[in-house]
C-alpha cells in the first residue's frame, strides 16, 4: 500500500505543484488501483475519494478514446476526440501520451494530424477486478464452450492461464490440469484466425469478407457480413455467427467452422434499430430459428420425470403433471 498512500500525499501538496502532483497521483492510483487490484485507503478526509473520482473519469476516458481508434482505421484528430470525450485537446494530447506509455502501451501513430491504432495490432482490454465466485464463473463459461466446441481454441486457454495467475492455488491447479488437456489437441490456424476476425468484426462494428463452404457442397462462396452477435451451441458442438449478409439481403446464420477465411474491413456498418438476438433466439431450437413456432408435445415415464425437472430445455416449456 506504500505506492498508494504516498499517491495521496503527493495529491496534496501545495498550489505552486497542484497540477503536477494531480497528474503523478492519477498515473500513480490508475497504475496501482487498476493493474494491481489495490483498494485505495483515504489517508486524508475527502482526499483521496475525490482523486479516485478524477482517475476514474480518466481511465474511463482513457479506455473510451482507444475503442474510438481501434473502430476507426483512418484515425481521429485530437480535435475530434475533444469534442467526443467533452475535454479539451490539451487534454486529449496528454492522455495520448499516456496511452502509450505504462501500463498501456497502445502502439499510437500519427499520420496528417490524425491519430490511429497500429495496425494489426491486438485489442488489448483494460485491467479489471473480479470476485472470487465471478472469476470462478468465467472458468466455467470457458470449460463449458472447450467442452462443446469441436475446434482447439487458444484464447480459452490463454484466457485460463490468466485466470490460475489470481485463483487460489486449489482451484489454479485444476485449471493448469485442463490447459494441458486442451494444449494435447491438435491446433486448426485457419479456425482460429476466423474467429479472431469475426471477434474483432464484432466488436469494432466492422464488415468482414467470409469465404464460406455450405454443408451441401463443396464450393466456396464468398459474402461481406455484418457480424451482428456470436452464438455458441450445444448441438453440434459448433459456433455461430449471426448477420447481415449482402448476398442473401438479409440477416443470415453462418456455422464459424465452415468459414475457410476471413478478412476484416475498414467499412463499419450500423446494427439496425429493434435487432435483438436474444429476442430472435428465444423460441429458437438451438441456433435454428424462423418466424412460425411449433408446439411440440412430449411425455416421458415417471422413472424419468424427476430428471426432467431438473433441466430448462427451453425457455418457454411448460411441465404439466398428468395423474
Amino acid at each position: 500500500m506504500g505506492p498508494l498512500k504516498e499517491a495521496c500525499r503527493l495529491g496534496h501538496r501545495g498550489p505552486a505543484n497542484s497540477s503536477v502532483a494531480t497528474t503523478d497521483f492519477v498515473a500513480m492510483l490508475w497504475y496501482d488501483y487498476g493493474a494491481c487490484g489495490f483498494s485505495p485507503i483515504s489517508t486524508h478526509p475527502g482526499g483521496c475519494e475525490m482523486a479516485e473520482t478524477l482517475v476514474s473519469k480518466k481511465a474511463q476516458r482513457l479506455n473510451l478514446i482507444y475503442n474510438m481508434l481501434m473502430a476507426t482505421p483512418k484515425g481521429l484528430t485530437t480535435q475530434e476526440l475533444a469534442h467526443r470525450c467533452g475535454v479539451t485537446q490539451r487534454t486529449i494530447q496528454r492522455d495520448l501520451l499516456d496511452l502509450q506509455d505504462e501500463p498501456f502501451r497502445v502502439p499510437l501513430i500519427e499520420e496528417d494530424h490524425r491519430w490511429k491504432v497500429l495496425p494489426h495490432s491486438k485489442y488489448i482490454l483494460p485491467p479489471v477486478r473480479f470476485e472470487l465466485t465471478e472469476a470462478a464463473a468465467l472458468f466455467l463459461a470457458a470449460r463449458m464452450l472447450s467442452r462443446y466446441a469441436d475446434e482447439r481454441m487458444p484464447c480459452i486457454e490463454s484466457a485460463l492461464c490468466k485466470l490460475t495467475a489470481i485463483l487460489p492455488s486449489p482451484i489454479a491447479e485444476h485449471i493448469r490440469g485442463i490447459v494441458r488437456v486442451l494444449e494435447s489437441q491438435p491446433a486448426d490456424e485457419s479456425f482460429s484466425q476466423v474467429f479472431a476476425t469475426i471477434v474483432m468484426g464484432w466488436a469494432l462494428r466492422r464488415k468482414v469478407r467470409i469465404w464460406h463452404q455450405s454443408g451441401s457442397s463443396d464450393n466456396m462462396h464468398e459474402y461481406l457480413l455484418c457480424p451482428y452477435f456470436i452464438e455458441p451451441s450445444g448441438i453440434g458442438y459448433a459456433i455461430y455467427v449471426i448477420g447481415y449478409a449482402s448476398f442473401f439481403d438479409d440477416v443470415h446464420t453462418f456455422k464459424l467452422e465452415r468459414i475457410r477465411r476471413a478478412e476484416l474491413t475498414e467499412e463499419a456498418f450500423e446494427m439496425p434499430a429493434g435487432f435483438d438476438a436474444l429476442a430472435l433466439l428465444s423460441t429458437a431450437w438451438g441456433v435454428m430459428y424462423g418466424d412460425k413456432t411449433q408446439t411440440v408435445t412430449l411425455r416421458f415415464s415417471p422413472v424419468v420425470a424427476r430428471r426432467v425437472r431438473e433441466t430448462v430445455w427451453h425457455p418457454t416449456q411448460e411441465i404439466v403433471e398428468e395423474p
